[in-house]
């Protein structure tokens, strides 16, 4: 592989895989890994497309500042190309994102604006109508619109859609694609591509449960209604004016937690580590093959890479905590302990441990309160409180141990008592430690019994 002159050189010409270890039915799915890119997705190619367009016509001028809404994708192949070009950027992005995306984001030196996920398109805070008033209201600011801006699908008709025909055509074709559509514009575009170049070749949508593209595209009607969804980058509830779905002829609605586990699947499968929209096609993509009565060649995009997810899908905790993971029932006061001290989940110090050990384990795992142990028993407990007290005005005493600044006190409440005696624990401002006699069980905070309450309801 020759030296490239610039990161912006690596967009595109994504390798393919074929998966090997999934159950296919009498299908053969290739993965074509647009998480190669060097943004890591698909939307690096609609990124250089839609900056280099806009400079070919005269509406980007040197220092200008780009506007965009996005699920995070779009954002992060702009601010890959616009950094490399000299362009200020303004991204608003919907309060879902991950926190990998934001802090992606930031680095690389784009201004996010966060915004509400739960309005639809109308509303003066949903993403993409703020995006486009933060861009009339900025001097020199153009507005990249990935959802109607025609030089998006374009980068997939001309660019994306060959590159599948030519790499494929050593497997003997492709049978069908499986995609997303967010913005539209990979659908539109590969659509138009395999229109002239693989007519025969099947188009099929993966859209998140709650979505209104899968009732548009099996039912023939429009809903004005959609669900929300957690899944990122792909699902509608409006038709982006670039959109084309004349040539689609099938879609699958998958829920969250289906495209979740799958994603999770084919990391253990298949060593690709994908993003939740991969999991989305995945899922429908293994519907569509199980579905089939004879051989085919299907492909399978896996637009973003995991790497973004990793405080989400590919987080034990925050799968169960969701509802998205089993957990085992118990039917008493353990169902609502997010982290089992049985399971060795549960963070903790002892009391020989210095204070700023304490500290260090409280930020890195994002607690606010950690059970002293000794020797498996409970002997204490400190908390922010705790520790801000003992040292403020004196920063020494962060090596002092633990044991000088620890609660011994405990509010403890035995694993056979009912949900309503923890109210009185938290309206006291504490954390309710489980115990079951002199054995401690784990901690139940407030998000733990808000989470609890929240799987019930669902």
């Amino acid at each position: 592989m020759p030296i490239a002159h610039s990161v912006l050189d690596l967009i595109g010409n994504t390798p393919i895989v074929r998966a090997r270890n999934l159950d296919t039915g009498p299908c053969t799915v290739y993965l074509k890994l647009e998480s190669q890119n060097p943004g890591g997705s698909i939307k690096d190619r609609i990124g250089l497309q839609m900056i280099e367009a806009a400079e070919a016509r005269g509406d980007l001028k040197p220092g200008a500042t780009i506007v965009e809404g996005t699920a995070g994708n779009t954002g992060l192949g702009l601010a890959l190309v616009a950094r490399q070009k000299g362009y200020k950027l303004i991204l608003v992005v919907p309060d879902k994102m991950s926190r990998e995306k934001i802090f992606n984001l930031k680095a690389m030196g784009a201004q996010v604006v966060l915004t509400r996920s739960d309005v639809a398109k109308g509303h003066p805070d949903y993403y993409q109508d703020l995006a486009e008033r933060i861009a009339s209201e900025t001097p020199g600011a153009y507005f990249i619109n990935q959802f109607g801006n025609p030089d998006n699908p374009a980068a997939h008709e001309h660019g994306t859609g060959p590159e599948i025909l030519a790499q494929m055509a050593e497997a003997g074709g492709v049978d069908a694609i499986v995609f997303g559509c967010g913005s539209s514009g990979t659908m539109t575009g590969l659509s138009r591509c395999f229109a002239r170049q693989s007519p025969d070749t099947e188009l099929i949508l993966a859209d998140p449960m709650g979505s209104i593209l899968t009732e548009y595209i099996n039912e023939g009607t429009l809903s004005d209604k959609s669900a929300s969804w957690m899944v990122e980058g792909i699902g509608e509830d409006f038709l982006p004016s670039i959109s084309d779905f004349t040539r689609v002829k099938k879609a699958y609605a998958i829920s969250d937690q289906e495209s979740f586990l799958t994603a999770r699947e084919l990391l253990e499968k298949e060593g690709v580590l994908g993003g939740s929209s991969t999991g989305t096609l995945l899922a429908a993509a293994l519907k569509y093959c199980r579905e089939q009565t004879e051989a085919k060649n299907v492909l399978v995009l896996v637009p973003d890479t995991g790497n973004k997810y990793l405080s989400k899908m590919y987080n034990d905790y925050w799968m169960a905590d969701n509802g998205f993971l089993e957990r085992e029932r118990h039917g008493d006061l353990r169902d609502l302990i997010g982290r089992p001290f049985a399971k060795r989940d549960t963070v903790v110090v002892s009391p020989a441990d210095l204070l700023v050990t304490a500290y260090q384990r409280m930020k890195l795992y994002d607690v606010s309160q950690l059970p002293v142990m000794e020797d498996d028993q409970l002997v204490g407990l400190i908390d922010e409180s705790d520790l801000l007290l003992h040292v403020y005005g004196d920063e020494a005493k962060f090596r002092d141990p633990v044991s000088t600044a620890m609660v011994r006190k405990l509010d403890k409440v035995d694993v056979g008592e009912s949900i309503e005696a923890l109210l009185p624990v938290f309206d006291r401002g504490h954390v309710a430690i489980v115990t079951k006699g002199e054995r401690f069980l784990g901690l139940i905070t407030r998000i733990d019994l808000l989470n609890h309450l929240r799987r019930r309801v669902e």
